[in-house]
């Protein structure tokens, strides 16, 4: 068992990326639109940087975790958006087994720290509505460094779990990847080997690194809603109400798209959905999150519009 085990598992040294399209007369359609839509997104993330770092108003632990947030959602874009820009221009689809290893660690790297940083974010919140007289000591600088901090390390064993368990499988059969980046559900799909406890771990390391933040987010806007119906300025709701809608929006398309790309292991014929799906993960929501984000606060908007003039804040 052991030497055929071996050998199957040097039969496959390279994956093929069928890509999101297989007809050749709408890749060039698809390479355009992929192309804006990575350039739209690093710009709008990088223009929120910006107006963190320039705007004083903006020196806050709501926009430190933006912030963060922004640089995920570049790194999740460029994970995969570039590797499937460059394969039409290069006429080549293949992948090295490595290669897709890689590219697997750090998008659930960045998209499980993604996860987390959205916790971190309700937990700003409850602290600033519900314990608005003691928000500025317990989030400090250091406990939002400290969240951050516990939040990459979760992420990185989230990642190294599901990418060392990968390496367990036998690849020995067909290599033809139904999608634009590798991903697990796909890649189970090809496996000549038992998937059971792979599948096992998605879901049960799925449960407690997602279902938990879940839980805490839960928690924190059950409490956010009860003190914001206590205040009595209806001014005073709505502008409470309008620094929690964003984050619950992003929560929602977040949290959606995942739960119905990894809570349930589709069929090769589900897997033309899951690339609909991945278009959401990778490129849709990382392209919201500076527009969700800015379009309900003129703070952000005040800051966007210096940065885009080039001029810096005097206040």
């Amino acid at each position: 068992m052991q030497p055929e085990a071996r050998t199957n598992r040097t039969a496959v040294t390279e994956f093929i990326l069928l890509g999101l399209v297989e007809t050749e007369n709408l890749q060039p359609m698809v390479f355009v639109l992929f192309l804006l839509a990575y350039m739209v997104t690093v710009g709008g993330n990088l223009s929120i940087l910006a107006a963190i770092l320039v705007e004083p108003k903006l020196h806050t632990p709501m926009y430190f975790f933006l912030g963060n947030l922004s640089v995920l959602d570049i790194g999740c874009i460029t994970v995969t958006v570039p590797a499937m820009l460059s394969r039409p221009l290069s006429y080549k689809r293949t992948v090295p087994y490595a290669a897709c290893l890689s590219q697997l660690f750090f998008f659930h790297l960045l998209a499980g720290m993604d996860c987390f940083l959205l916790t971190a974010m309700a937990y700003d919140r409850f602290l600033a509505i519900c314990q608005p007289l003691t928000y500025s000591t317990r989030m400090s600088q250091t406990v939002q460094r400290i969240l951050v901090v516990v939040s990459w390390a979760c992420a990185i064993t989230n990642s190294l779990i599901h990418t060392i368990a990968l390496t367990t499988l036998n690849f020995c059969g067909p290599n033809e990847v139904n999608h634009f980046y590798c991903d697990l559900p796909q890649l189970f799909q090809l496996s000549c080997s038992s998937t059971q406890l792979n599948e096992l771990l998605l879901f049960g390391v799925g449960f407690i690194m997602a279902g938990t933040p879940v839980v805490l987010i839960i928690i924190s806007y059950i409490h956010v809603a009860a003190a914001v119906l206590q205040i009595r300025s209806a001014e005073g709701r709505k502008k409470a109400f309008s620094t929690c809608g964003s984050h619950l929006t992003v929560v929602c398309l977040f949290y959606g798209t995942g739960m119905f790309n990894y809570m349930r292991l589709g069929s090769e014929e589900a897997s033309d959905k899951d690339k609909g799906v991945g278009v959401f993960n990778t490129i849709i929501n990382p392209m919201l999150n500076p527009l969700i984000y800015s379009l309900r606060n003129p703070d952000v908007q005040g800051a966007l519009r210096r940065v885009l003039v080039g001029r810096r804040s005097l206040t």
